[in-house]
């Protein structure tokens, strides 16, 4: 659990930083025999860093609880 833990608040902690990014694919225009014009089309996925800071403080009591009951 203390593994699991200290994952969550790495990652609480890298989304409370950056709080998204966006995704690129290619999508096709045109394909006329050989022919073809493609596009890259951005796909934008954001998060708030409410979210982060609640994974980084799950990940804290994870932490907490598993130090509590190992002692």
């Amino acid at each position: 659990m203390k593994i699991l833990g200290i994952i969550l608040i790495v990652v609480g902690i890298v989304m409370a930083s950056f709080t998204g990014f966006d995704l690129v694919t290619k999508k096709k225009v045109v394909d006329i025999g050989a022919l073809e014009i493609s596009a890259d089309k951005k796909t934008p996925i954001y998060w708030s860093p409410i979210t982060g800071i609640v994974l980084a403080v799950i990940g804290g009591v994870l932490v907490f609880i598993d130090r509590k009951n190992n002692s």
